[in-house]
């Protein structure tokens, strides 16, 4: 092949590269709206995409990973189909989504309890989405379901936790977005319990022969734990008293409010003394002086009306107490146990 064979097929070549590239500009220069709209319609599917999908999806999932922590609840003015329930807690995320959470209306419920049937139904104020804010609410309940109640005290004071969700459906409002987006806050917490009473302990009590007014024959202090973050006023409550399954009288606590921690009231009860000086004279309660009670909620009454959701729930479940009743009967009545 000669030099000039190669410059022809070189030339030849060229001149087609040169004819695709102009045929392709004149396709450019004729259908370029069409390509400016496939543009367009592209970036336009991409905002719409990241807005309505891409947006919702992550506002969700913050909240999902949102932690609710509750520091206390009051329950006061308690009454038969109502009380007033204030509620302080911390919401806790990672703040990298700034968003207002608008106001919503919740329900509370036992998540180990199926179905989920609301206890309680709040109204929770509008929060950021920073890391660390404080949510309280305060407001009058009126109680919509009084089983599902009464359910979630017996709970709260047969175990020594329970897990509470709270649902609710609210929007959420992304800062430097116009649109609303609808959002699920749905946090389970786990609350302390009252774990049966365990550790109550009656102390400094007196024993007399002759019932008083009230026809109480027997008066002391009781000192209450109670683990969990809740204060709860009850009112006036009855308990049974059992000595060895027998019902030997009944026990008063008036106007028992329990707070988080111990407390220590004063109780009063009317008992009969013949099964109590029975079991004294025998050991091993006559060495030790200490007899072994049992307590189960009877009644419950504030206000002058009787609160079935507190009396049922007491009434599920016995706590037993050993009560030092040789001490009692050497201090009121000077009387020195001996064993039989």
């Amino acid at each position: 092949m000669s030099k000039n064979d190669i410059s022809q097929s070189e030339s030849a070549l060229g001149s087609g590269r040169d004819g695709k590239r102009k045929a392709c500009m004149r396709h450019c220069a004729t259908f370029w709206w069409v390509y400016l709209i496939a543009t367009v319609a592209a970036i336009l599917l991409g905002v719409l995409l990241i807005i309505f999908v891409l947006v919702p999806m992550i506002a969700q999932s913050k909240l999902d990973h949102a932690e609710l922590t509750v520091d206390g609840i009051i329950v006061s003015n308690t009454a038969p189909t109502s009380y007033n329930m204030a509620i302080n807690s911390t919401l806790r995320s990672d703040g990298s989504v700034k968003a207002t959470i608008e106001p919503f209306d919740g329900v509370m419920y036992l998540e180990d309890l199926e179905p989920h049937t609301p206890f309680v139904n709040l109204k929770f104020p509008e929060t950021q989405s920073v890391k660390l804010q404080t949510v309280n609410i305060s407001q009058p309940i009126e109680i919509a379901d009084q089983a599902a109640f009464t359910t979630f005290n017996t709970w709260l004071q047969n175990n020594e936790s329970v897990r509470v969700t709270v649902k609710g459906n609210t929007h959420v409002k992304v800062n430097g977005i116009a649109r609303r987006y609808g959002v699920t806050f749905r946090n389970t917490m786990t609350l302390k319990g009252l774990n049966g009473f365990k550790g109550l302990n009656v102390t400094d009590n007196s024993i007399s022969l002759t019932p008083d007014a009230q026809g109480d024959n027997f008066k002391g202090f009781v000192s209450i734990p109670n683990h969990s973050v809740l204060t709860l006023e009850i009112g006036n409550t009855s308990f049974s008293n059992l000595l060895n399954g027998q019902d030997i009288g009944t026990v008063y606590i008036d106007d028992l409010v329990l707070y988080p921690g111990m407390n220590n009231v004063s109780m009063r009860a009317n008992i009969s003394q013949a099964p109590v000086l029975a079991a004294i004279g025998q050991r091993p309660a006559c060495e030790s002086g200490m007899i072994p009670f049992s307590l189960r909620g009877k009644d419950v009454v504030n206000g002058g009306q009787r609160l079935s959701y507190f009396a049922d729930a007491l009434s599920s479940g016995e706590v037993v107490t050993n009560i030092n009743i040789g001490a009692s009967l050497k201090k009121s009545l000077n009387i020195t146990l001996s064993c039989h």
